[in-house]
């Protein structure tokens, strides 16, 4: 029997190839993912990893096998296969491992018009039907055959976020040898902009940096390179580009959470009195200016999954977490940092001054940032901090998604890494200083 129980996360499979699952893993996967979803057609992607062609064929094959017939988009961004799954409303499935290191690979999933699969729809039922052995059909294979979906999905973009008619922008775009080089040249080619292309080559070796914004060491190039070249901005995607990180035209991290409140306000201008989705890791700034505009905050868990459920539920027009990851209600409800950034050039390249001065009113808190922790026991750890606080007057205590304990102006939370062995925590406080005390008491009692 077959143990995916290393692989399997929260709302993706993710792992070591091919220590911990391989080609014939993923054909049976491929042939799992039919069967549950019902599909007689998929489609699927991949990014530039080493191992993702081997692996995204299988998969195929896999499918095949139980008589869906299969597109293969080949090199992709993951928003580039939701545009797919969504337009062609087919399931879909996209081998990558997103900010991993190479020897990662990984597989998101999800149902016709890019509906999530995770753990609660479907991915529960495919890890037990591929331990328990997938059932041979009987009937007729399905076919597999190729389709280039990027001139598609580029034009769509470019209908949600009209870009022709702004001020000229000269922008370093920092693809870390991820898909963004796929994507970014396909999407703003032609428009008032300057982009200055760095790390464009796909490599799945990420010979220069992590493919992961969220750790500052992996943005230093994009800073001195705004900086160097007077740039309006830069933006830095991960692997599989579904994120975007922005820095401003000092070469100052923008943070995501001031990047949500920006486009919410947009979409609300467009959606008077929507509704607005945040993680619960996000500023407490977004919920105020979401309802100083008009609209309505809807706190969530992390996680795509969790976040698309929960706006299809109240028909969000917009998602954000801390994490750059950004979802669109006009996307089917996922997440693309390509839109995200084009909401960035356009209410940038709509005014005259700059992008520090246009996210003054959005950055209202100090936050510390995610910062992760290695231990041997999470649960331990995190017990730890919470028997210092729980119990104390006005200490309030969440357990939403890890835990989440606030003060009258300030909040922590503390939570198990999906992925990897880790606690990751975040802490915002009113001021710096108040934010780094409670930051260094928190890391000392889980590092202790």
């Amino acid at each position: 029997m077959r143990d995916l129980s290393q692989i399997v996360k929260a709302y993706d499979v993710r792992g070591v190839v091919p220590d911990q699952w391989d080609a014939d893993t993923a054909r049976a996967l491929g042939a799992a993912f039919a069967r549950v979803t019902g599909a007689t057609a998929i489609v699927v992607g991949r990014d530039m990893r080493p191992s993702s062609p081997g692996l995204s064929r299988a998969f195929a094959e896999g499918a095949a096998s139980q008589g869906a017939d299969v597109t293969e988009i080949g090199l992709a961004s993951t928003d580039e296969l939701y545009y797919a799954s969504g337009s062609l409303d087919l399931p879909g499935a996209m081998f990558t491992a997103s900010h991993n290191p190479a020897q990662y690979n990984g597989i998101k999933m999800c149902r016709a018009g890019a509906s999530p699969v995770g753990q609660d729809t479907g991915l529960a039922e495919i890890r037990a039907l591929v331990e328990e052995g997938v059932p041979a059909f009987d009937g007729k294979q399905g076919v597999i055959k190729q389709q280039d979906v990027l001139p598609g999905y580029a034009a769509y973009l470019r209908s949600l976020v009209d870009l022709t008619a702004i001020r000229p922008l000269k922008v370093v775009v920092d693809a870390g040898n991820g898909m963004g080089g796929h994507t970014v040249p396909a999407v703003l080619e032609g428009l008032p902009l300057d982009v200055v292309p760095m790390y464009f080559e796909l490599d799945g070796t990420f010979p220069n940096h992590e493919a992961n914004p969220l750790d500052p060491k992996n943005l230093v190039d994009l800073q001195a390179k705004v900086r160097e070249t007077g740039a309006d901005l830069g933006l830095a995607f991960d692997g599989d580009a579904d994120r975007c990180f922005v820095v401003d035209e000092k070469g100052d991290p923008v943070s995501p959470s001031a990047i949500t409140a920006l486009v919410a306000v947009r979409e609300l201008e467009k959606h008077p009195g929507a509704t607005v989705i945040h993680n619960l890791i996000t500023s407490s700034a977004v919920p105020e200016i979401v309802r100083e505009h008009g609209g309505t905050p809807v706190c969530t868990r992390v996680g795509h999954s969790f976040i698309k459920q929960e706006m299809a539920v109240t028909d969000a027009v917009f998602g954000g977490e801390h994490s750059a990851h950004y979802y669109f209600r006009d996307f089917w409800r996922a997440d693309t940092g390509m839109l995200a950034a084009m909401h960035v050039l356009a209410a940038l390249g709509g005014q005259d001054g700059t992008l520090s001065a246009l996210v003054a009113d959005y950055d209202r808190y100090v936050q510390s940032g995610e910062i992760n922790s290695e231990v041997a026991d999470q649960a331990a750890a995190a017990e730890k901090v919470r028997a210092a606080y729980a119990g104390q007057p006005g200490i309030v205590v969440d357990d939403m998604d890890g835990m989440t304990i606030g003060g009258d102006d300030w909040w922590f939370n503390l939570r198990p890494s999906n992925t990897e062995p880790l606690l990751r925590l975040n802490v915002e406080a009113k001021d710096a200083t108040t934010m780094a005390a409670l930051r260094d008491a928190v890391l000392a009692l889980i590092r202790g």
